[in-house]
């Protein structure tokens, strides 16, 4: 009898269950078990918690997931009832930003930017963070998104922010033009001193290396303001 009632637990478990009728055969939660390779040993009773995390973080709030990892200091995560690991956490976010370059690379043409509110796609993974992003979108000549990199973590300063950090992407990848960012965790976002001092610096720059820079977005979790249309250069 036990061998039979192990055998059927087996079963149940989501391992078992995407190997036997495919990864669309399983819930939210046995997914989310898997991807985080939580240990089913200890039975099934892994899913309920699985699945009160996911009612209480749905998918659309986890699709603009960031873990904060300040040095020294405890895990931050916005995650509500987490029973997370810092490790899982950790390979959570890993996945999600996985899975965000594969969907941009099946859309199969690269999406072209005609105005600020175009580059924000790009840029959803830094309007929530708690700590300032600096970001550059990378374009070919046709305006078409080539490469988004986060070039510093941090306090944003014109002395920390080097030039040669945003333009050797740029020159690697035969960058015509790119799109600076960076986000106020604030919410406000008009420009600081610092923020005009640095745009001011690497548009110099940009002018001697023959790349253009088109604008520099200000961004937070409900507005963006575009640094060349309020003429801040």
């Amino acid at each position: 009898m036990y061998h039979i009632h192990s055998i059927a637990f087996e079963c149940e478990q989501p391992i078992y269950k995407i190997e036997r009728n495919g990864p669309e055969a399983l819930s939210d939660e046995e997914l989310l078990a898997l991807v985080l390779r939580i240990p089913q040993r200890n039975g099934l009773d892994v899913l309920p918690k699985l699945r009160s995390f996911l009612r209480k973080n749905p998918l659309d709030k986890l699709a603009n997931f960031q873990l904060e990892t300040p040095p020294g200091q405890i895990v931050k995560s916005e995650l509500r009832g987490n029973d997370l690991t810092k490790a899982q956490l950790l390979n959570l976010q890993a996945v999600i930003e996985f899975a965000r370059r594969v969907l941009n690379q099946g859309q199969g043409i690269e999406p072209s930017i005609t105005s600020p509110a175009d580059v924000l796609n790009e840029l959803r993974h830094i309007k929530d963070a708690r700590k300032e992003y600096f970001v550059a979108v990378y374009l070919n000549a046709r305006n078409q998104v080539l490469k988004t990199e986060v070039i510093s973590v941090g306090s944003l300063n014109s002395a920390i922010i080097h030039p040669r950090e945003v333009f050797a992407p740029a020159v690697g990848i035969s960058a015509a033009s790119m799109i600076l960012s960076h986000n106020h965790p604030s919410g406000d976002v008009t420009p600081s001193r610092e923020d005009l001092e640095l745009t001011k610096r690497l548009v110099q720059a940009a002018e001697i290396m023959g790349i253009e820079i088109l604008d520099h977005l200000v961004v937070s979790s409900e507005r963006f303001l575009s640094m060349k249309e309020a003429n801040c250069f």
